[in-house]
C-alpha cells in the first residue's frame, strides 16, 4: 500500500503551536451538585471554543450544552432540586442583566425572576422547593436591592441601601437569610445581617465596630440540616481569613482555632458533622477534613500545586480541581481517579515554578519565576502582574505565562502588598497609596530579577491585565526608565473618569481604598492614576481594552490613548466586542499572539546586558 499521492503547490497547514494548544485544550470547572439530587451538576466549560454552561446528569453520564451565546457564559447555579438551571444573561460581557431559567434535561429558556428590572448581580440563593430565591441587584440608581421572588408572585424587596452588598445564604428550611453589607462604608471589610425572608432582622455580626482595625466576615454557609441554625462565617480576628460558627438562635459564636499557616476556608460536609477546610499559604493549596465532635483535623492527600475547588460529595469523598504550573488542571476525587475529563485534544505541559523571596520595603515579597527549560540569564523577562488586587498567583497552570516561556521568555508573577494569602495586614496595605505601593514591591523584585542574572535590563517587560493592567500604565510612567515595553489589558488609565463610568460596587471600592471619592480627595486620585505620567512614558505600550466593560470602562482607556497620541508616543491600541475580557478561546489567543508580536517587535535589537 503506497501513501496518497500529494500535489506540489498543495497548502500545508504549519502545525499549532503548544501555547495555543493550551488554550484550546477543552478544559471544564469543578462540578456544582444539586443539594437534594446529587446525581445532577452544572459545569463550565471551552469544549465548543467559546465558555458555556453545561448540564450533567451523573446516573446516565449524559452531558448537555446548557447555554450557547456568542460572548460565553459562566454565571450559573442548579436549583437545589436539580430540576431547574439558573443562568446570569448579560450583553456582549458587560455583567448587566437578568437570570434566566431552563430545565435540566433542556427546553425553552424564560425570566427567572419576571418583573426585576435588568442589573448587576449582586448574590443568589434558591430554596430547596425551587420555588423561592433571595435574588441580590445592583444598580447606580438604587444601590442594592434584595427580592424574594415565589412562583406565580410579584417579586418583593426586602433589602435597599445605597453601599454595596450581597446575598449570602438561606438556610437550609428556607427561614432564615444571611447578608454580606458595607453600611458601614468600608467596601473591603462586610458585616453581617440575618433576616426573616420578611426582611426583618434575626441577628447581626459586625466585626468593624468600636475598633482602630477593620476586620471582614464572610458567608460560608448555613448548616445543611433542617432546624440548625449554626452559619459557617470567615473572619480576620486573628490577622488572615478562618472559618468560625455562630449559632444564629443562641449567639453563641465558636471559633474553631484552626492551627494552619495562610488563610483558612471552609464548607459544610453534607450531613453537617464535618468541615472541609481550603487551606491556601504561600501560593499552594491543600485541603484538610475537620471533624466537629471531635475537633480534629485530618489532611486530605493531593498533589503538591494548587487546589483551585473542592466539594465534599454525600458519600463523604470530596472532589477538587487540581493543577500545577506545569501541569494542566484536572477534577479528581478522593474515591480515584479523573472525575470529569472533557474528550479531544490535552493541553501541553509547561514548566514548574520556582519561589523567590525579595525584602521589600513592607516585609517580605513571594515571587514566582519561570524561566524556559535549559536557560541561563539575562532572558528577556516578562512582569505578569496579577489583577484584584485582592488575588494572588499561585502554583497552577496558567496559558498565558506559559505562551512567553515558549517563546524564550522568563516569567516573574509578584505577589505584591494587597495580594490575599499572606495575611490581612498584607492585603490591607493599598490604602491612600493606591498603585504606588505596590509598585514598590515589584521594583524589589525587578532588581533582585536583574541583579540575580535572570533577567536582561534592557528586555524588561511589564505586563497585566485589569489591576495588573493599571499597575503596568502607572508603572511605565512613574518609572520610565525602568521597562522596556508595557502590555495592559483591561486597565484603569484615568482614575478620575474609571470611577465615573464604573458600575457601583467598584466605585464603593474606590472610595475605600482612597478615603473617599475623587471630588473629596482628588490629590490622591491624582498621584495614583496614569494619565497624571502619561506624558513621561517612554516605552512602546500596547492595550487591548473590551468596549462593554463595566469595570474598565473604554472612555478612560480612550482618554489615555489620546494623550499617547497627541505627543507620537509609540503605542498600539485593540479593542475588542466584549467585557472585562473575553470568555472565547480564539479571541483570547489572537490577544496573546498580539501582545507576543508586539513585544519582539520592539525588543528586536534591544542589547543584552548583565
Amino acid at each position: 500500500m503506497s501513501d496518497a499521492p500529494t500535489t506540489p503547490d498543495m497548502p500545508v497547514s504549519p502545525p499549532v503551536p503548544d501555547w495555543e494548544k493550551r488554550f484550546r485544550a477543552p478544559r471544564v470547572s469543578l462540578p456544582d451538585w444539586a443539594e437534594d439530587a446529587p446525581d445532577r451538576s452544572l459545569f463550565v466549560s471551552n469544549a465548543t471554543g467559546t465558555y458555556e454552561l453545561y448540564a450533567w446528569d451523573r446516573s446516565t453520564g449524559e452531558q448537555r450544552q446548557v447555554t450557547d451565546r456568542p460572548n460565553g457564559t459562566t454565571d450559573g447555579i442548579l436549583t437545589p432540586d436539580g430540576e431547574a438551571v439558573w443562568w446570569f444573561s448579560d450583553t456582549d460581557g458587560d455583567e448587566f442583566g437578568i437570570w434566566m431559567r431552563q430545565p435540566f434535561h433542556g427546553g425553552d429558556d424564560v425570566p427567572a425572576a419576571p418583573g426585576l428590572e435588568p442589573s448587576y448581580p449582586a448574590g443568589l440563593a434558591i430554596g430547596r422547593d425551587g420555588t423561592t430565591a433571595v435574588v441580590g441587584r445592583s444598580t447606580d440608581e438604587d444601590g442594592t436591592t434584595i427580592h424574594v421572588v415565589r412562583e406565580g408572585a410579584a417579586p418583593v424587596e426586602i433589602y435597599r441601601h445605597r453601599e454595596s452588598a450581597g446575598v449570602g445564604d438561606l438556610s437550609h428550611d428556607g427561614s432564615l437569610l444571611a447578608i454580606e453589607h458595607t453600611e458601614h462604608g468600608d467596601a473591603m471589610h462586610s458585616a453581617l445581617r440575618v433576616t426573616r425572608l420578611d426582611g426583618s432582622t434575626v441577628a447581626e455580626l459586625d466585626d468593624t465596630r468600636g475598633g482602630t482595625v477593620e476586620l471582614g466576615l464572610e458567608v460560608l454557609g448555613f448548616a445543611p440540616v433542617d432546624g440548625d441554625t449554626r452559619l459557617l462565617v470567615g473572619h480576620q480576628r486573628r490577622g488572615r481569613w478562618e472559618p468560625m460558627i455562630w449559632d444564629i438562635a443562641s449567639g453563641e459564636e465558636t471559633e474553631l482555632g484552626i492551627e494552619l499557616p495562610g488563610d483558612v476556608n471552609a464548607e459544610w460536609y453534607p450531613d453537617g458533622s464535618a468541615l472541609l477546610i481550603a487551606h491556601s499559604f504561600e501560593a499552594r493549596g491543600e485541603l484538610w477534613r475537620y471533624d466537629l465532635a471531635t475537633r480534629t483535623l485530618t489532611q486530605i492527600e493531593t498533589p503538591a500545586g494548587s487546589v483551585s475547588g473542592a466539594t465534599a460529595r454525600p458519600d463523604r469523598t470530596v472532589e477538587y480541581l487540581w493543577s500545577s504550573a506545569a501541569q494542566p488542571p484536572s477534577v479528581r476525587s478522593t474515591g480515584g481517579g479523573v472525575v470529569l475529563d472533557p474528550p479531544g485534544m490535552k493541553a501541553p505541559a509547561s514548566v514548574p515554578v520556582e519561589d523567590v523571596w525579595v525584602e521589600g520595603p513592607g516585609g517580605r515579597i513571594h515571587a514566582l519565576v519561570q524561566k524556559p527549560a535549559g536557560t541561563d540569564g539575562p532572558l528577556p523577562t516578562v512582569f505578569e502582574i496579577h489583577g484584584g488586587p485582592a488575588w494572588h498567583d499561585s502554583d497552577s497552570f496558567a496559558a498565558g505565562p506559559a505562551a512567553w516561556i515558549d517563546h524564550g521568555y522568563a516569567v516573574v508573577r509578584v505577589n505584591y502588598r494587597g495580594s490575599t494569602g499572606y495575611g490581612r495586614e498584607w492585603t490591607d496595605a493599598l490604602k491612600h497609596r493606591v498603585g504606588l505601593i505596590e509598585l514598590e514591591d515589584i521594583t524589589a523584585v525587578r532588581e533582585w530579577a536583574v541583579g540575580s542574572g535572570l533577567a536582561d535590563p534592557s528586555k524588561l517587560v511589564l505586563a497585566g491585565g485589569s489591576w495588573g493592567g493599571y499597575l503596568t500604565l502607572l508603572g511605565l510612567g512613574t518609572q520610565p526608565e525602568a521597562w522596556a515595553v508595557g502590555l495592559a489589558a483591561v486597565p484603569v488609565a484615568d482614575f478620575v473618569t474609571s470611577y465615573h463610568d464604573e458600575m457601583e460596587n467598584l466605585k464603593a471600592l474606590d472610595r475605600t481604598l482612597f478615603g473617599g471619592s475623587p471630588e473629596e480627595v482628588p490629590e490622591r486620585y491624582e498621584a495614583s492614576s496614569p494619565l497624571t505620567y502619561v506624558d513621561a512614558v517612554r516605552a512602546p505600550v500596547y492595550i487591548s481594552a473590551g468596549v462593554n466593560d463595566p469595570r474598565c470602562p473604554i472612555r478612560q482607556i480612550d482618554n489615555y490613548v489620546d494623550r499617547l497620541a497627541a505627543r507620537g508616543a509609540a503605542h498600539e491600541v485593540y479593542r475588542y466586542d466584549a467585557g472585562h475580557g473575553s470568555l472565547v478561546v480564539e479571541e483570547r489567543i489572537k490577544q496573546v499572539r498580539l501582545e507576543i508580536d508586539f513585544a519582539e517587535r520592539h525588543l528586536k535589537g534591544a542589547a543584552t546586558q548583565r
